[in-house]
């Protein structure tokens, strides 16, 4: 009887035992919970080494960023200019020769404003004027145009007369026509060579100029600036001195003397060097 009611007992504890048992396994289903709240923990070390890639990047640029300022560098080479060469603001001090490029230099095209002022320093500038004296006072002396006379009004009547001729010719030259063209008309001087391949280059030079782009062109500037220039001269010369010849005999002398006058500048720097043994 005792068995019995031990058995009876111990069927009414298994139930208690079981529930039991099952209240102390409840928190097992939140196991899954505890693996996945370590899972964000885990991916900012993931994402650790590629957030580190930007700060890489600009360090891995950087040597890339400096190779344009050295290839810039490398293509615009310096120009040099033979001090022996050096073409100077005025010969001996005196004459203007301000219309010289020395050999070597590529200067930009000049403004308009240059060109002008360069026609106003070749017309006004006080060698201009003793030049010009002298040349009147020759004319004079071989009686050049015999209906000018002689003695003082005759050499008054050289003088300003030449002075117009040169004046409106610079202006037309110089400055007018070169910046309607887009022509560069002042002498590159060549520094180089042998002497009758400078010469001839240093005389040509009247009927070859340079455009804007520094490429060689017709001297338009050159050629038909002296002949407005000598057509406008009919205004104020004899009619004896207004003929065809009169005209093309002026229109000639006028180049020849920008010829011989280029010449004289490419020629100069040797002079000073090896004759006169001083700096150009």
């Amino acid at each position: 009887m005792r068995f019995i009611s031990y058995l009876f007992f111990v069927s009414l504890l298994i139930p208690a035992a079981a529930q039991t048992s099952s209240d102390t396994c409840a928190p097992i289903p939140d196991a899954p919970t505890v693996a996945i709240l370590q899972v964000p923990s885990e991916v900012p070390s993931q994402a650790h080494p590629s957030s580190q890639a930007p700060s890489q990047a600009p360090s891995a640029l950087t040597p890339q960023a400096t190779l344009p300022s050295s290839a810039n560098r490398e293509e615009t080479p310096k120009t040099t200019v033979d001090p022996r060469q050096q073409q100077p603001k005025r010969i001996l001090g005196f004459m203007p020769n301000y219309r010289a490029v020395s050999a070597g230099e590529t200067p930009p095209p000049p403004s308009a404003k240059q060109s002008f002022d360069l026609a106003t320093v070749n017309s006004f500038d006080y060698s201009a004027i003793v030049f010009g004296g002298l040349t009147s006072l020759l004319a004079e002396g071989t009686n050049t145009h015999p209906d000018l006379g002689k003695g003082v009004s005759g050499f008054w009547g050289y003088y300003w007369r030449g002075f117009i001729d040169k004046t409106d010719g610079n202006y037309l030259v110089v400055f007018a026509l070169p910046t309607v063209l887009h022509e560069d008309v002042r002498y590159y001087a060549m520094g180089h060579g042998g002497f009758k391949r400078r010469a001839f280059y240093a005389a040509s030079s009247v009927l070859i100029a340079r455009n804007y782009q520094g490429e060689k062109t017709f001297s338009g500037a050159e050629v038909f600036g002296r002949a407005i220039a000598q057509g406008a001269s009919m205004l104020y010369y004899p009619d004896q001195d207004n003929t065809i010849g009169a005209l093309f005999s002026r229109y000639g002398y006028s180049i020849g003397r920008d010829a011989i006058t280029a010449t004289f500048r490419e020629f100069w720097p040797d002079i000073a060097t090896h004759v006169l043994h001083r700096h150009p």
